[in-house]
């Protein structure tokens, strides 16, 4: 009897050792669901569906018909297509610039005994959370060749500035400076945040040793740092591949857009199917635009993926 007993506890506690895994692995899913669902029906739904719509031509009174890869063989035989692109990867590329910009600014602020640190913080920040609608209105009177205060104050000293964002040699540049300018903020937070995470005592040996604040900064912050500025180039590029607002904004749509000299060089991937989908109502040749630069975002992603292992170290 004692034997059977036994035997039955002994069953007992292997169930319940089977159900435990069983029942957390149930309780994760069940709270990871709500963002699942969430992920999958405004994000995976809406790409699968992109990916399907850049096979497909549409009429101009809606509904679609299969046309293969007739779309993406007219992209690749669009300059206007390689022109976007051309103008996109400029961009990004010279954005760029503005990571070894917020890393030194990052430095400048974790200065011990700086004071008013927190307001620096938050004037670099400020424009983080402007409304980039805000940034582009700002920008463009900034920029106005006529009555803009750029000029106003180049004028006092005797200097005839051009219509900046009109003009094809300075528009680019000046579109560069505005999204340096609107992201440098975002990123010496999180450089401020790794350069504070890097052990004292690793500068404290340093100085033992004779080394100054620059040979610091170049032996140890930069090398320590490496992870912080990868993460910070890949959310960059990505952003940057995605611009938009700032362009729409600033340069308008349609004809108006194309009415300005300098639209040409300024044109993006994304603003060109902006124009494709919603005013020549292209929208499956608009698809295939936007799934192109996808696979662009991708391509470069992985690119730097692969590229970090030279520069990137991990303690």
């Amino acid at each position: 009897m004692s034997t059977t007993a036994g035997s039955r506890a002994v069953r007992g506690a292997h169930v319940k050792k089977a159900r435990g895994p069983r029942a957390e692995a149930l309780w994760g899913y069940a709270f990871i669901a709500p963002t699942g669902l969430g992920l999958a029906i405004f994000y995976l739904w809406p790409v699968l569906q992109t990916a399907y719509f850049s096979f497909t031509e549409w009429g101009a009174f809606g509904g679609h018909t299969w046309v293969g890869l007739e779309n993406y063989a007219r992209l690749l035989g669009d300059p206007e297509v390689g022109r976007a692109v051309l103008n996109t990867l400029t961009y990004t590329g010279l954005g760029l610039i503005g990571i070894p910009m917020a890393i030194v600014f990052a430095a400048l602020l974790n200065r011990p005994g700086l004071r008013g640190v927190s307001v620096y913080r938050t004037a670099f920040f400020l424009p983080v959370v402007t409304m980039p609608v805000a940034v582009a209105m700002l920008w463009r009177w900034l920029y106005n060749g006529d009555y803009g205060l750029i000029n106003q104050v180049l004028a006092t000293v005797g200097i005839n500035g051009p219509n900046w964002i009109a003009d094809p040699a300075t528009a680019m540049y000046a579109l560069v400076v505005v999204g340096i300018w609107s992201s440098i903020g975002y990123n010496l937070i999180i450089f401020l945040a790794g350069m504070q995470a890097i052990p004292k005592e690793l500068y404290e040996a340093a100085g033992l040793d004779g080394a100054g604040r620059v040979k610091q900064f170049f032996a140890i912050t930069l090398p320590m740092l490496s992870p912080t500025a990868f993460f910070v180039s890949i959310v960059s590029v990505i952003g940057s591949l995605q611009l938009f607002d700032l362009v729409f904004v600033m340069t308008g749509s349609g004809q108006i857009a194309r009415a300005n000299p300098a639209y040409a060089r300024l044109q993006t991937v994304v603003q060109l199917f902006y124009e494709r989908a919603f005013v020549t109502n292209d929208r499956g040749y608009a698809a295939a635009i936007v799934i192109a630069l996808l696979l662009l975002i991708a391509a470069l992603t992985i690119l730097q993926f692969r590229l970090q292992r030279r520069w990137v170290h991990y303690v």
